[in-house]
């Protein structure tokens, strides 16, 4: 069975977010000024082949762990639909 995986990417919390903050400074001038903070991340779709959706989360946290979020600078979540 085929599964999509959705897999969010985000830098981690205590981190500042550099492509955030850019994106702040552009809405502020564009009027925008009642948005407080904005973190830019990362939603990566994957179609996994697999027998149960516990089985195609694993996979996906292998893809995530070891290729798709760098565990230094970022968090990730993995939702199966």
């Amino acid at each position: 069975m085929t599964f999509s995986v959705q897999v969010k990417v985000m830098p981690l919390k205590e981190l500042l977010d550099p492509q955030g903050k850019a994106v702040m400074g552009g809405l502020g001038n564009l009027g925008l000024g009642a948005i407080q903070d904005v973190r830019i991340g990362k939603n990566i779709t994957l179609q996994v082949d697999a027998a149960s959706a516990e089985e195609a989360r694993g996979i996906a946290e292998q893809a995530a762990k070891k290729l798709l979020a760098n565990p230094v600078m970022e968090q990730f979540e993995i939702s199966v639909n």
